[in-house]
């Protein structure tokens, strides 16, 4: 007869194995928790017409969109962490100071670090791109060079777009810019990396 204490610890780690185990991620889901909070910035400012108050629920929609990605995915990526942390800092200061030069001079300044980050790592021989994007890809690392490249080249360009853009336009036209232009940067330099990364790309 089986000794339902021996049982139940044999059971035991195959159980944890899977209460812990990963959800698979989901592209779609994915997409609305990445895009959501700019949606609702938006929103908020097109329908209210108070830009302070579109800050406060983008970051309030930042927090809950990478809260809802550990509770669904089980994990968060470095670089969802990272813009969280940026909205949230120069949020709050254009919120604390009434000024909305904070949060229009954020991607500014993140996208030139992340770019400094990323060419600083290449020059030194490490792979900061690898760093980030963990176990999703698996490439030789000519890929992971030129990829690195082509993302310092997208981070540079979005921090100039962005400095022409708040220093020319309107708020309002800025908010646009910041969802849409943006995005199209983003978007682009992603179409870009898709052959390098299928050319490049390590089966399993």
């Amino acid at each position: 007869m089986t000794d339902p204490a021996a049982k139940s610890e044999n059971e035991g780690p195959e159980n944890n194995g899977r209460e812990t185990q990963r959800a698979p991620e989901r592209p779609g889901r994915k997409l609305l928790l990445d895009l959501g909070p700019l949606v609702v910035f938006f929103a908020a400012n097109y329908m209210t017409g108070d830009f302070m108050m579109a800050v406060q629920l983008l970051v309030g929609a930042t927090v809950i969109a990478l809260a809802a990605g550990w509770v669904l995915e089980r994990r968060v990526s470095m670089m969802a962490l990272v813009g969280c942390v940026a909205v949230a800092f120069f949020g709050g200061l254009s919120v604390y100071f009434d000024n909305e030069l904070f949060i229009k001079i954020k991607p500014t300044v993140l996208t030139c670090l992340l770019a400094a980050v990323i060419a600083g790592g290449r020059l030194m021989g490490m792979n900061p791109i690898g760093a980030i994007m963990g176990s999703q890809i698996r490439m030789t690392d000519e890929g992971w060079r030129a990829l690195s490249w082509i993302w310092v080249a997208m981070f540079l360009t979005t921090a100039l777009a962005n400095e022409i853009a708040w220093r020319s336009l309107s708020t309002d036209d800025w908010v646009t810019f910041k969802v849409f232009g943006i995005t199209t940067i983003s978007l682009v330099f992603g179409a870009v990396s898709v052959p390098i990364m299928t050319k490049h790309q390590i089966e399993d």
